[in-house]
């Protein structure tokens, strides 16, 4: 299993999904920064560039000491709709164990809400590469 989980505007999976959202950069920018710098529990930015559109936090676990880095890319995709992907990578060794999907879609699941992102405003949710999602 690979120890990295990342959104991919190409994939076909359908979880978890990076966004392109139909909402101001500032806005998303904003929130996913409030998110990353303590609202999720376990999480800390380690440095945020808005210019970039980067930001990288450390995630620690909950139940058990599973630390993952977490990198959040938010730009402007070409048709100006501010686009989002996150990657997570262990940095305690081990096994992904879905952690780093579960960490993703967390991240993604409170950003939709903390932007009180109508469905019209959600033009694109994106999959992560690799992960397999039951089919319901």
């Amino acid at each position: 299993m690979s120890r990295e989980t990342h959104t991919d505007a190409r994939a076909n999976d359908p979880d978890p999904c990076g966004r392109t959202y139909a909402i101001p950069f500032g806005s998303v920018w904003d929130a996913a920064v409030s998110l990353a710098d303590g609202r999720l529990k376990g999480w800390k930015i380690v440095s945020a560039d808005e210019h970039a559109g980067l930001i990288v936090a450390r995630v620690d676990g909950r139940v058990l000491p599973f630390h993952s880095g977490v990198e959040v890319s938010i730009e402007l995709d070409d048709n100006a709709q501010t686009r989002v992907d996150a990657s997570a990578r262990g940095r305690s060794g081990g096994v992904n164990r879905g952690v780093h999907g579960h960490r993703i879609r967390r991240l993604l699941r409170f950003l939709d809400r903390d932007l009180a992102a109508e469905p019209h405003q959600i033009l694109q949710r994106t999959p992560v590469p690799g992960h397999t999602a039951a089919v319901k």
